[in-house]
């Protein structure tokens, strides 16, 4: 079997293009909850190991795009439970700041990431959640919804809980002004 299609069912599924397509938002799923670009890299490609291994069951999936994104939330989820959360926050927080800041402005930055990525694993685990996936950018609450097994309305008011809870942790420990 060739790599770049997949047989399900009579029908040919590209996998060269599911790559393509999804790859980047996949890693960025991924990189949100791991901060660790090699760590993201491999659940992508976990994720493209699970496409092959239920290749017979592809045509069944309703919305694509969306398991995906499960597969790779998950399996984010996953390794994120083996890894301390501190052992990757230092470089993660430092691959935020821009390049051209002066050094001592870099240092305080990255000194205040470090205190909101503390301060979002002090959140509890569905509202940490709910803000990791609408950081991604790209996805909407109706697919938030179905990732978490929520209702829509259930999304936007863990939303709306977690950006206040953060927003006064972070005024309260003087991280935001």
């Amino acid at each position: 079997m060739a790599l770049s299609s997949i047989e399900s069912a009579g029908s040919d599924i590209d996998l060269a293009a599911l790559v393509e397509t999804y790859s980047a938002l996949l890693f960025r799923v991924a990189h949100s909850v791991l901060r660790s670009r090699a760590e993201a890299e491999d659940v992508v490609q976990d994720v493209f190991v699970r496409v092959i291994e239920h290749r017979l069951r592809l045509l069944a999936v309703r919305d694509m795009r969306v398991w995906l994104i499960r597969i790779a939330w998950n399996l984010a989820l996953d390794r994120r439970r083996r890894i301390q959360p501190e052992q990757f926050d230092d470089a993660f927080a430092e691959s935020l700041i821009a390049r051209d800041m002066p050094a001592d402005e870099a240092l305080e930055e990255a000194q205040r990431m470090k205190s909101v990525l503390r301060e979002l694993e002090r959140l509890p685990e569905k509202e940490r959640h709910v803000l990791l996936l609408s950081a991604i950018g790209e996805l909407g609450t109706r697919e938030m919804a179905q990732l978490l097994g929520k209702s829509e309305s259930a999304v936007r008011a863990l939303l709306f809980r977690a950006r206040t809870r953060l927003r006064e942790r972070l005024e309260k420990g003087g991280c935001v002004s």
